[in-house]
């Protein structure tokens, strides 16, 4: 009998958690686990208590884990961190996700360490990697928005992508919003406690730099 443990981590980030069943399976070099059901409250930011996954032999080094997601009436989406699975001598595998899981669904998750094409000996890896390529080419197609421009996804809008595309942009648009937001607060605060009139708009510029490096400093 080998023993296996399993954390898995949900996001910290609005509406990560879920209500929905989520199980797991070890995929190792010598063989696979059975389906095993993660009885945890799937809360933003949480770590699940150790799972057990019990297997009649040892699976050798764990390659792929693959997430179940099912749901019996309402669907709600989970957004997975990551999972550690330490093995029965001790060897911590980590395989990190950091994606949104929608509907009833299975998604496969390669150990966090990089591989190149030639490390995949295994057929599993292979296989892995041609459903991963296919994917993103079906998710990525391009077309020519107008003649003379560059290209651009085959969508109409970017709420036709897929989730974790939309969240990377929503993202990158939050990012960019809080840059302009604290420099315009940065450069109101100058201008509200300077006792003085700015001589130019480089002097201005130059303790605007100043301020911000003693904030990083």
């Amino acid at each position: 009998m080998a023993v296996y443990k399993v954390k898995v981590a949900t996001g910290d980030i609005l509406k990560a958690g879920t209500n929905n069943s989520i199980s797991i399976t070890l995929v190792g070099s010598r063989g696979e686990s059975q389906r095993t059901a993660i009885k945890h409250w799937f809360l933003p930011g949480t770590v699940s208590k150790d799972l057990t996954v019990r297997c009649e032999q040892d699976l050798g080094p764990i390659v792929l884990i693959r997430l179940h997601k099912w749901r019996l009436f309402l669907e709600d989406a989970w957004f997975c961190k990551d999972v550690h699975v330490t093995g029965p001598d001790g060897t911590l595998y980590r395989f990190p996700c950091y994606q949104w899981l929608e509907g009833v669904i299975t998604v496969e998750f390669r150990e966090g360490s990089g591989k190149k094409l030639a490390d995949d000996e295994l057929e599993i890896l292979k296989e892995h990697r041609r459903q991963e390529l296919q994917a993103r080419q079906e998710a990525y197609q391009w077309k020519t928005f107008a003649e003379g421009w560059p290209r651009c996804l085959n969508v109409d809008s970017v709420f036709e992508l897929d989730s974790n595309v939309q969240f990377s942009c929503v993202r990158a648009t939050n990012f960019n919003g809080l840059l302009v937001f604290q420099t315009a607060s940065h450069l109101l605060a100058g201008f509200l406690v300077r006792p003085t009139s700015w001589k130019s708009l480089d002097e201005m510029r130059s303790i605007f730099s100043r301020t911000k490096g003693r904030e990083i400093g």
